[in-house]
């Protein structure tokens, strides 16, 4: 299971309805952040997403984007946790992100570690990796890709049975790859089991103009989580500031068949009514949708749908 929960889908500076930049993933029993923007440790109160973080992965240090570590690590110490927690941001992000951790604090309660990456570079987990891949806004700023290892091929459990494999012990070595021998006879695991399945893909782009990276990083993912600071009639702001407007988002989803678009970070003219950005999105990427804060999503399996949730 993976589990995407917005906490903060502004631009900038918190809204009414919006606060700045944070999502939540939870994969299996993982809970880790992309990006921690001021009020985040609120916003995971709010939407109940728990506080077991394990990593958080920022893009860049504009402020919207990483301000919430202090407050989200001292209540993380305030409630007794003991342990460890990683920071991973761009390469000549660590000094930054070292003052945050240590504001209002002689001692940290619990291990905090801050390493900065390269592009390519990330978290490598059993199961699955999320590794950065540069953007374009400015000079030291990347997106986030959570990529999971290739899935076993499908398993004929009736051809297998028909063979005379026992179930049980047997049914998984077969499963896996390996030839076993039943009475005698030796039985190939390819003539039981298909092709091996990808897994499942979720990029997060951060602050972005559209740029081919992203589109070689998005190609079929089954979500891509894409900036979308402006509308059309913006473009020129969204330009100049490095940011995308709806409209380009889309073009890159579409260019790079995704399966699902979610759109975020908005500028503050369109937050209490995103229909412009819906709209301009839907024109080129049917299905596009705008993100508000507390939206959570469920991404399943290849030919499976994007399924909402309540939080």
């Amino acid at each position: 299971m993976i589990r995407i929960t917005f906490l903060g889908t502004a631009a900038s500076r918190p809204t009414v309805g919006r606060n700045v930049s944070s999502i939540a993933v939870q994969r299996e029993g993982d809970l880790f952040l992309f990006d921690c923007g001021e009020g985040t440790q609120r916003q995971m109160m709010r939407f109940g997403t728990g506080f077991s973080v394990k990593w958080i992965f920022i893009t860049h240090l504009h402020a919207d984007h990483f301000l919430g570590v202090t407050g989200l690590l001292r209540t993380m110490a305030l409630q007794g946790r003991t342990e460890p927690i990683s920071l991973f941001g761009p390469v000549g992000s660590e000094r930054i992100l070292q003052d945050a951790v240590r504001l209002g604090v002689e001692r940290e309660k619990f291990p905090v570690e801050i390493k900065g990456v390269r592009p390519g570079e990330g978290l490598k987990c059993e199961g699955y990796q999320v590794l950065a891949f540069p953007v374009n806004h400015g000079k030291n700023a990347v997106g986030w890709c959570l990529v999971e290892d290739q899935r076993l091929g499908r398993f004929d459990v009736e051809k297998a049975r028909q063979f005379g494999i026992p179930e049980g012990p047997l049914f998984g070595k077969v499963h896996r790859g390996e030839d076993v021998e039943v009475n005698g006879r030796v039985i190939h695991a390819e003539d039981l089991v298909g092709e091996s399945r990808p897994g499942r893909r979720v990029v997060y782009t951060g602050d972005t103009r559209p740029c081919e990276t992203t589109v070689e990083c998005a190609r079929a993912a089954d979500i891509l989580i894409h900036e979308a600071t402006f509308g059309d009639e913006e473009q020129d702001r969204a330009r100049e500031t490095f940011h995308s407007t709806a409209a380009e988002a889309a073009h890159v989803a579409k260019e790079c068949d995704v399966r699902s678009l979610i759109l975020t970070h908005l500028s503050a003219r369109y937050s209490e009514d995103p229909g412009i950005l819906k709209n301009e999105a839907n024109a080129i990427f049917r299905g596009a949708r705008i993100a508000h804060d507390g939206l959570s999503l469920e991404v399943d399996y290849d030919n499976s749908s994007l399924s909402e949730t309540n939080s």
